[in-house]
């Protein structure tokens, strides 16, 4: 069973990413279905599954399901474009045939889901501990650093959101180098941020920007270590 969807899923990266040229997606989005491109990529998807799955008669169901549904999916999402948010668009497709690929592989080879350790104790203490390195701890900050209100740029100057998505990448990375005791990588991004913040901390004027900078980075790693240190303690009792 692992050995088929990993053909699959290797055939769909092949086809959808490696080799679909920007032009032929450009292509599809302006002309849909007239445009020959959009039967290319189908072909590639094609000859990608006839040579990972090495010519099996006996799976000819699966490649032709797998070819023709994957077409009509990218015509649906071509026939979204514009009415949708481009990112949303993208999730909902990328969803869809990894979708009909479970399925290909369960109509293969019959398996059964199960959802009981989606409630364990351990999953609902790991997921408890994402939320709280993510998107609690970035409110935490907020209010936090918000006792200050000192803007570093002007909000025209940078991306909407960044400092926030930086945050909660940065604390993701802390989270999983604890988990793989790997402290030393964490001293590595600490390295890594002050170098990129280098450029900010040599342009302020005087030290209130530079504290600023150290109390959410120092804040925002300290977070990340003590959610961290209390999911490995918390993992061996439960």
């Amino acid at each position: 069973m692992m050995l088929l969807a990993l053909k699959l899923l290797i055939a769909h990266m092949l086809g959808d990413f490696v080799l679909q040229p920007s032009k032929w997606v450009a292509a599809k989005k302006k002309h849909g279905l007239r445009t020959k491109f959009f039967y290319f990529h189908g072909l590639v998807h094609l000859l990608a599954l006839l040579l990972l799955l090495q010519f099996q008669g006996a799976l000819w169901f699966i490649i032709l399901t797998i070819v023709i549904s994957h077409l009509g999916i990218d015509y649906i999402k071509i026939k979204l474009d514009g009415k949708l948010n481009d990112r949303l668009l993208f999730v909902g497709d990328q969803i869809a045939h990894l979708l009909v690929i479970a399925l290909m592989v369960h109509f293969q080879y019959p398996f059964q889901l199960s959802f009981e350790q989606l409630y364990s104790s351990e999953a609902l203490l790991l997921l408890l501990s994402l939320l709280g390195i993510t998107y609690v701890s970035a409110i935490l900050m907020k209010t936090i650093m918000g006792k200050w209100d000192l803007a570093e740029d002007k909000s025209e100057d940078s991306l909407a959101d960044a400092g926030k998505y930086i945050g909660i990448l940065e604390r993701i990375f802390v989270f999983t180098f604890i988990l793989l005791n790997q402290w030393g990588a964490i001293g590595l991004l600490i390295a890594a941020k002050s170098v990129f913040r280098f450029g900010d901390l040599s342009r302020a004027k005087d030290r209130k920007l530079t504290e600023y900078i150290l109390i959410g980075t120092l804040l925002s790693f300290a977070l990340a270590i003590f959610i961290g240190l209390g999911y490995l303690y918390l993992s061996k009792i439960i």
